[in-house]
């Protein structure tokens, strides 16, 4: 299978050490393998990472969004806007509850929601049912559904723009998300990321910055939201409720003590971590920022701190992305397109009756849009090599 295929370079690759693996290897001579210590530590020492008052672990990313849609108050028939480019759990999301994703085109230098578009969305689905018609889909939707909110995506480890985003949910009193699932540790303007909105969302897959093997955490400032996620991330128990007691219709979201005790572990290691990422980021600029061909990620003014997920380069316009990615997969460099856009994906079509054309700048970075091998492991011998095999396939 090709998930199995062996590469010289591993796509990416978890920076695990034998202290990652003894704090697991403990947890197993324990009696605590869920609903433990680890769980509260790990917790504990996000909030002090982030500066955040609450974070609540939960089992992924993915988990964590839904429990932020939940405590928003979101609900069945409503619409709140939302990026075509990113992975699909941003949407989907919503999609559990039954919520319309209004979907709005990305700048085309970060990849990341144009807030400029943003901000004439919100102000005509809140005021106009006539001009609201250009931002919803052609079927699917509730036409006496309200705009309630905007989920925001950090794409590649850099924030979007949240100070207009923001301004533009305060006008109407609406909540914001943000899903910070690729930026562990950048910064907006010195703040750190997942604490631009109401609530911010991470995700620890191997890949990322710090990983639990699967797992993820919702931080927010607010006791009552946190609260909420908490009851819900636990089959609905509130404060106070028996073991056999639920309050609210809930789920099993929890973080298991194996996955904390990585956490811990590499949370104390989490600098060291971004500033290995870094490193290999900047080593790629180096190699690739003059190659014809390619376009190499930029950070805006605003990103006092772009913290590497992934390295996507863009091919020009014009390059056979598909005849390109053979050649390096042939020469032993694997490589991925990044992203394919949201509502093209067959179930969104099949919906909400999207067609190419809709989102022109997400569609035209999905084309052009290439993962090459990128983590912290990496070696300069290793990102030459890369960089030398684009050449040669370019």
């Amino acid at each position: 299978m090709d998930f199995m295929k062996k590469f010289s370079i591993p796509m990416s690759q978890p920076d695990i050490t034998d202290e990652e693996r003894e704090a697991v290897a403990a947890v197993l001579r324990t009696n605590y393998l869920s609903m433990g210590p680890y769980v509260l530590e790990f917790e504990s020492a996000f909030e002090k990472f982030i500066g955040c008052k609450h974070a609540i672990a939960v089992n992924s990313g993915t988990a964590g969004l839904h429990l932020c849609v939940r405590s928003a108050g979101w609900k069945d028939g409503d619409w709140v806007i939302t990026t075509p480019f990113s992975f699909v759990s941003s949407t989907n999301a919503l999609l559990f509850e039954r919520i319309t994703p209004v979907f709005v085109d990305v700048d085309p230098n970060t990849g990341n929601i144009d807030p400029e578009q943003v901000a004439a969305a919100v102000q005509d689905l809140s005021e106009s049912k006539e001009k609201a018609k250009q931002w919803l889909p052609s079927k699917g939707f509730s036409s006496d559904g309200e705009l309630k909110g905007i989920l925001a995506v950090d794409i590649f480890g850099q924030p979007a723009a949240y100070e207009k985003i923001n301004k533009s949910a305060k006008t109407y009193h609406l909540k914001v998300i943000e899903d910070s699932c690729e930026a562990l540790g950048a910064m907006y303007k010195d703040q750190h990321a997942g604490r631009l909105a109401d609530y911010g969302v991470f995700a620890f897959y191997p890949n990322k910055q710090i990983t639990t093997g699967e797992g993820g955490i919702v931080i927010t400032d607010c006791d009552e939201d946190a609260e909420m996620v908490r009851s819900l991330r636990n089959q609905g128990r509130a404060p106070g409720d028996t073991w056999l007691d639920h309050s609210f219709l809930g789920y099993n979201y929890r973080m298991d003590e194996m996955s904390a005790a990585l956490g811990v572990v590499q949370m104390k290691r989490i600098h060291q971590l971004i500033q290995d990422r870094e490193q290999v980021a900047t080593w790629y600029k180096e190699d690739l920022s003059n190659m014809d061909g390619i376009e190499c990620p930029k950070a805006e003014p605003t990103t006092t701190r772009n913290s590497w997920f992934v390295y996507v380069i863009r091919l020009q316009p014009g390059l056979d992305r598909s005849a390109i990615s053979h050649r390096m997969t042939a020469l032993g460099v694997p490589v991925r397109p990044y992203f394919s856009p949201i509502h093209l994906q067959p179930y969104m079509r099949e919906k909400f009756g999207y067609v190419p054309g809709k989102y022109p700048v997400a569609e035209d970075l999905g084309r052009r849009g290439l993962a090459i091998p990128f983590s912290g492991k990496m070696t300069r011998e290793q990102v030459q090599e890369v960089a030398s095999v684009i050449r040669q396939s370019l």
